[in-house]
């Protein structure tokens, strides 16, 4: 096994200055005398500041050969902001953060494959089989960025199939009721949201009765706001019920519907699941549930993929079908009369 060294030339976070501009502080080394250095890049937005900064530490390592795996990763996250979604970025500066950290400082051109091997076996101590392949795909991509011509051999771990005891709709519907996250949970189990989806919902995005799901709020090191989804299919339009929009209310159109923080959610929504049915469940397990509610409802599989925002070669072909013809209207109403029979008070 190689040594951890400690990276210093990742590309920092850029942070936001009193006159409104992002700096990013670079460091470039030491002085004679030890002192460390650091070169500064401003820009107007964070994202630029940031390209500018990763740009910069990419010349000043000149030839790929000299670069190393976390200048590479750090050089094709900065290629791909503003093309991935926003919730993709935050995952693979995750990835570079912490997963991997064996190989950061390790130079594009002493890499082999038994040091990657050895450092997904490490990974796959502690992180899921899914995490492992995650971390290896952004590795690969940037590698073979800068070195085409390297080939990797990796065995990675098994694929895990996971069969989780759930809570039935009733139980979720009963539990949630009357506490804080009701609101956040009945708009991920009822429309199928993501929680980026849910906390990026503002006043403005509902209009007669019809929700444009576009915007997203992600907590990573920062708040994460952008108007954009997952996936392409992931922007679309959603029926809101009348319970639902009896809840969300009026507010200023720029306001979010929901303020918790994700963290805030999260927690909260796990422990009230888990004490008042003895089970284990995350928030984003509602969109499972959702999908299960359509399933058991006999929802088509057109409309189901396009009430969740999921994407296969089928509706990717379709170019996104989203028409709100009589059928789809059918739709929603069944989903709606379910939905509403488990909240309602006369049960």
């Amino acid at each position: 096994m190689f040594p951890l060294v400690k990276e210093e030339s990742l590309v920092a976070t850029a942070k936001k200055l009193p006159s409104g501009n992002w700096r990013v502080r670079l460091y470039i080394g030491e002085n004679s005398n030890g002192k460390k250095l650091y070169k500064s890049f401003t820009a107007r937005t964070k994202k630029e500041a940031e390209f500018l900064a990763a740009e910069y530490n990419l010349k000043r390592k000149g030839k790929p050969k000299d670069l190393t795996i976390g200048d590479a990763i750090d050089g094709y996250i900065a290629n791909k902001d503003g093309v991935l979604s926003p919730s993709t970025i935050a995952g693979y500066r995750n990835i570079r953060k912490n997963q991997l950290q064996e190989l950061m400082n390790v130079p594009l051109s002493k890499i082999t494959n038994l040091m990657v091997q050895a450092a997904i076996n490490e990974a796959a101590k502690t992180l899921s089989a899914k995490s492992v392949r995650n971390a290896h795909g952004l590795l690969t991509a940037s590698v073979a960025m800068y070195m085409p011509d390297f080939v990797f051999h990796t065995t990675l771990p098994a694929k895990e199939h996971k069969v989780k005891d759930l809570p039935t709709p009733q139980q979720i519907a009963d539990a949630i009721k009357g506490t804080d996250i009701e609101l956040p949970a009945m708009l991920a189990m009822w429309l199928s949201l993501r929680m980026s989806e849910v906390r990026g919902i503002r006043y403005k995005d509902i209009s007669n009765g019809i929700l444009t799901v576009r915007n997203v709020r992600i907590a990573m090191a920062g708040q994460i706001e952008k108007e954009k989804t997952k996936t392409f299919n992931s922007t679309r339009q959603l029926a809101v019920p009348e319970r639902l929009l009896d809840m969300i209310g009026a507010g200023n159109p720029d306001d979010y519907v929901v303020t918790l923080s994700a963290s805030t959610i999260y927690k909260h929504f796990v422990s009230i699941i888990l004490e008042k049915t003895g089970k284990h469940m995350t928030f984003h397990d509602l969109r499972h549930i959702n999908a299960s509610i359509m399933l058991a409802l006999g929802v088509p599989d057109k409309y189901a993929m396009e009430r969740g925002g999921w994407s296969t070669p089928s509706t990717l072909k379709n170019v996104y079908q989203h028409t709100f013809s009589e059928e789809r209207a059918e739709t929603d109403q069944k989903i709606d009369n379910y939905m509403d029979g488990l909240f309602s008070d006369n049960k």
